[in-house]
């Protein structure tokens, strides 16, 4: 949607004040642990825009909470892997070879929004290590939820989104669906019998950039729409709108627990 468009479809844009306002009256609170995904364009038109959204973010959980977001890197993937768009198989070798390696401070994201992309860089903000899947985090438990994020398994037990579940955090959808909820990629690698599939990355092993091969599991995020529907019809999902979009707020432990169950289910009958 373009600016035009979404000046056109609010009646007053929206400031920092107004989205702390909305955060509180959806259920968020000071020192929560919060996992954010969000789309900056279905806010509304913002004074200030991706700003002031993780302005008004901070204000309400203030310092003793805890603020994380997904800050994934899927242009450090295996190319012969990428469909969104493909590139020629010739091309495949150069481009492993000479993909830069993963730089915490400097590798930006790729399709997370505006508003991640923005946090990423923020002052004070951890972000961690895994060149595909890392996250960031801002506020009391970052270090906590940010280290020891290891290159195997990528959203599973060393990630961040199980330290999110370890602090019984809360995630926030901010105007996107179930399709953007990866803590349910945890419940992937918790349910029995995930299918393997490898992956890959540039890595620095004894001073040397090569290209690292490492263990993962195939993920099933078109599913999550489907889950997200059957998960509201038995638990609280807390929802209204920050600005213009319709957002969610739900306890990330309920979520992954239910897809966990959902998954073995699914797994079994296939």
């Amino acid at each position: 949607m373009s600016e035009a468009e979404t000046i056109k479809r609010v009646k007053q844009p929206s400031i920092r004040d107004s989205l702390g306002t909305d955060l509180r009256r959806l259920g968020v609170e000071p020192g929560m642990t919060l996992l954010v995904h969000s789309s900056l364009s279905k806010l509304g038109w913002v004074v200030g825009g991706p700003v002031a959204v993780i302005q008004a973010l901070m204000d309400v959980l203030t310092p003793q909470g805890t603020l994380v977001m997904p800050t994934h890197s899927t242009q450090m993937t295996n190319p012969a892997d990428w469909q969104n768009p493909p590139i020629p198989q010739e091309w495949h070798e150069t481009v492993r070879t000479a993909m830069p390696l993963f730089d915490p401070q400097r590798t930006p994201t790729r399709k997370m929004g505006k508003i991640a992309e923005l946090f990423r860089t923020w002052p004070n903000v951890l972000r961690s290590n895994h060149p595909h899947m890392s996250f960031a985090a801002w506020g009391q438990h970052a270090e906590f939820i940010t280290a020891n994020h290891q290159l195997p398994y990528s959203l599973g037990e060393t990630s961040p989104l199980a330290r999110v579940y370890d602090l019984d955090g809360y995630v926030l959808l901010l105007g996107v669906s179930y399709d953007n909820n990866t803590s349910m990629h945890l419940a992937e690698y918790r349910a029995p019998n995930a299918p393997l599939e490898p992956n890959g990355t540039p890595w620095l092993v004894n001073g040397r950039k090569v290209w690292q091969p490492f263990d993962d599991i195939a993920m099933h995020d078109e599913l999550f729409a489907q889950i997200g529907i059957e998960f509201e019809t038995i638990e609280v999902v807390k929802v209204g709108q920050v600005g213009v979009a319709e957002c969610r707020l739900m306890q990330q432990r309920t979520a992954v627990d239910f897809t966990q169950t959902w998954f073995t289910n699914w797994r079994s009958q296939k």
